[in-house]
């Protein structure tokens, strides 16, 4: 059998369309489509049932599916094994992280970790979506809870803190709430609904003051992403919870009520098993770990 279809078949399987799978190894639906297609004519078996809302694997189709991801793990291990023949840490490293957190957390820190192993290429993936570690969708990931995902080794680095920001220029214009109940006089600035599935109690901030005053809430504006969160307040637009390692970068803003605590997120370091014995993991890890014994937030 071919590997470049048997490679694509995996990666259809762990996708569950053509589509999904395309956007994984850079190739159109049609393209994907006609290699599985010819994969089946060529072992005369068909390896899935097509239907309205996707792909699901024949028996035969999980039989191959189990012995291809064999293959790949034990290719993997060898890979690294080859790599760790060299004594500096060489070759790419994938780093997944939430929009928010490798914006804003994690990139203000990669020039050092750069320096000091300038023969590695660093790929990151800001995706607020988990990405998949075990199909090697990224070697390593930052993640903001315990990941769930089974033959992954997990590290707790540091927990995050968020608290609620202003500016000077919008306070001298709407006010200083003094209370939780003057929040509802305010425009609150909140994600959308297309947050980060990692962060729980997402907007506290509105489920706080609501409790406050029911049925009085203020005006409201919605953005999907941290960052848009961010310049929105730093342009005066209204109040914001944010967490304290972007606050503590943007010294014009100003920490509302401050005897009000937002939610704690513990941060987490993860990579596959697999990748036990890789250097460039190992090298990434140890500077994440040694480093963010001094950070706090």
């Amino acid at each position: 059998m071919d590997w470049d279809k048997l490679r694509i078949f995996h990666a259809v399987a762990s996708a569950g369309s053509f589509t999904h799978a395309g956007q994984m190894l850079t190739l159109s639906q049609s393209a994907v489509s006609r290699q599985i297609s010819a994969l089946e004519e060529e072992i005369a078996t068909p390896l899935f049932q097509r239907h309205a809302r996707g792909l699901t694997l024949t028996d035969e189709g999980e039989m191959l599916y189990g012995a291809v991801t064999d293959v790949l793990a034990r290719l993997g291990a060898v890979e690294e094994a080859l790599k760790n023949v060299q004594e500096a840490p060489r070759g790419s490293l994938k780093i997944t992280a939430s929009h928010g957190l490798g914006t804003y957390w994690l990139m203000p820190r990669l020039l050092e970790f750069m320096r000091e192993f300038p023969e590695l290429q660093i790929h990151m993936l800001f995706e607020d979506r988990e990405l998949d570690l075990a199909q090697r969708e990224a070697d390593i990931a930052l993640r903001m809870r315990p990941p769930v995902q089974a033959d992954l080794i997990q590290r707790k680095l540091f927990t995050v803190h968020y608290h609620i920001y202003a500016t000077p220029e919008y306070l001298a214009r709407a006010g200083t709430p003094q209370t939780p109940e003057d929040l509802c006089g305010h425009t609150l600035i909140a994600y959308g609904e297309t947050a980060s599935p990692e962060i729980r109690d997402v907007n506290w901030l509105l489920d706080l003051a609501r409790r406050m005053r029911p049925g009085g809430m203020a005006a409201t504006l919605r953005i999907n992403n941290l960052t848009g969160i961010l310049h929105a307040v730093e342009g005066g637009m209204g109040i914001a919870a944010l967490p304290d390692y972007v606050a503590s970068e943007h010294s014009r803003l100003v920490r509302v009520l401050p005897d009000v605590d937002g939610p704690t997120f513990d941060v987490h370091l993860a990579y596959p098993d697999a990748l036990r014995q890789s250097k460039r993991v190992a090298a990434f890890r140890d500077f994440l770990v040694r480093s963010s014994k001094d950070w706090k937030y």
